[in-house]
C-alpha cells in the first residue's frame, strides 16, 4: 500500500507490515508465532547502507538483514486494520512540498535500507514521530540521517547545507545536524556512562559539544535539545528491531543500545515520544525462523563481543570521514 500521506510527488513510499504495526501500536514489537521468517533470495548487502561493513561485522549484519517475515493472514489482516484505523483517525501530516522537492533534487537516497529502499525508512520514521512525538516537528525524523548515516553513506554534500537549512526552522537544523553525530556517541559507552553517572545532577547540564559527522565542524547543542534528540533516537531504533524472535537475538547492538537509552531516559526522567517495547529477559529458541550455522554459533557470543565489535566499526568509520568522535559536556 502506497503512503497517501507522499503521494504528492515523487517521494514515494510503502510501508511494510512490520512498521505499520509499530505505527498502530506505538512501539517495537516482536511478531513470534505470527510470521515466519525466511532467508531472503538473493540478498546483497553492497546495495544497503551497510555495504561497506567488512569482516565478522558484515557476517553480523548480513544474519540479521538477509531476512523477511512471512506474516500469517490472520495477523497481516490484523495489522492492516489497526494501521488503517489510525491513520483515518489521526493521519500523518503532509511532508513540506520544498522538502520533498530538494530531497528528490538534491541528494541520492538509491540506497537500501534491506526491507526497501531508504525512502521507506525516512517516510515510517517521519510518520511514527508525528504520532507519537507530536511536541516537536516530524521533519527531524524525515531527515534525520540526510547529513551521513553511521557507515558513512551521505545523502548529500555538506556545501548544500545553506541550501537545506532555508527551509527549516532553527530547532529542526540543530536536530538535523545533531543526529548523525549523537548515533555515533551512543555507541560510545563513555557517553552514557557519563550522563547515568551524574543521574543526580541532570538538571544541571548546560550542553554537549560534539562534531558534526559529514565535515568534522564543531557543534553545541543545548542540554534541552540533547533530550529531545535522544527521543528522536529512541524512535529510530523502533525501525531496526527484528520482526520476531528477539531472544534469540539479544546480543543484536542495536537492540542493546535500544534498551539501554530505553532505560536511561525512564530513569532520568526525560523520556517524552511514545515508544512501547518490552524486551526480552532471557535467552530464547527462535520459532519458525531458520538459521544458518553462523546464525546459531553468533547466538552464543556474549552481548559485550559483538557490542565491541560494533563500536570498533564505527570508530573506523568516523576515522575514515575524518570525524571526530570526541565530546564534552557542560555542567553549571
Amino acid at each position: 500500500m502506497t503512503n497517501t500521506n507522499t503521494n504528492q510527488a515523487e517521494l514515494k513510499a510503502t510501508l511494510n507490515l512490520q512498521r505499520k504495526a509499530a505505527i498502530a501500536g506505538g512501539g517495537a514489537f516482536d511478531h513470534a508465532g505470527r510470521v515466519t521468517v525466511e532467508r531472503m533470495a538473493n540478498f546483497d548487502m553492497g546495495r544497503t547502507i551497510f555495504g561497506a561493513l567488512q569482516g565478522l561485522p558484515r557476517k553480523f549484519m548480513d544474519e540479521k538483514l538477509a531476512k523477511e517475515p512471512v506474516w500469517d493472514q490472520d495477523a497481516a489482516d490484523e495489522v492492516e486494520a489497526a494501521y488503517a484505523a489510525g491513520e483515518e483517525a489521526s493521519p500523518a501530516p503532509k511532508i513540506d512540498q520544498r522538502l520533498i522537492d530538494f530531497m528528490v533534487d538534491e541528494c541520492d537516497f538509491s540506497m537500501e535500507h534491506a526491507d526497501g529502499t531508504f525512502l521507506e525508512h525516512l517516510v515510517f520514521c517521519h510518520d511514527y514521530a508525528a504520532r507519537y512525538y507530536p511536541q516537536h516537528s516530524p521533519n527531524v525524523a524525515l531527515l534525520h540521517s540526510i547529513l551521513g548515516t553511521a557507515t558513512n553513506t551521505f545523502a548529500m554534500e555538506a556545501s548544500k547545507i545553506p541550501k537545506l537549512k532555508e527551509l527549516l526552522t532553527d530547532f529542526e537544523a540543530v536536530q538535523m545536524e545533531a543526529f548523525p553525530s549523537t548515533l555515533r556517541l551512543l555507541y560510545n559507552n563513555d557517553f552514557l556512562d557519563e550522563l547515568e553517572q551524574n543521574m543526580h545532577r541532570l538538571d544541571s547540564l548546560k550542553a554537549l559539544h560534539f562534531h558534526r559527522v559529514i565535515d568534522n565542524e564543531p557543534l553545541t547543542i543545548s542540554a534541552d535539545d540533547l533530550w529531545i534528540n535522544l527521543n528522536f533516537h529512541l524512535m529510530h531504533f523502533v525501525d531496526f528491531m527484528p520482526s520476531a524472535n528477539w531472544s534469540a537475538q539479544r546480543a543484536d547492538p542495536l537492540m542493546q543500545m535500544f534498551e539501554r537509552l530505553s532505560a536511561f531516559l525512564d530513569r532520568a526522567n526525560k523520556r517524552e515520544a511514545i515508544v512501547e517495547v518490552d524486551f526480552p529477559a532471557a535467552n530464547g529458541a527462535p520459532v519458525r525462523e531458520a538459521r544458518t550455522m553462523f546464525g546459531r554459533i553468533t547466538g552464543l557470543l556474549p552481548a559485550s563481543v559483538t557490542l565491541k565489535l560494533a563500536q570498533k566499526s564505527i570508530q573506523e568509520y568516523s576515522e575514515m570521514a575524518g570525524h571526530d568522535l570526541s565530546y564534552s559536556l557542560d555542567w553549571a
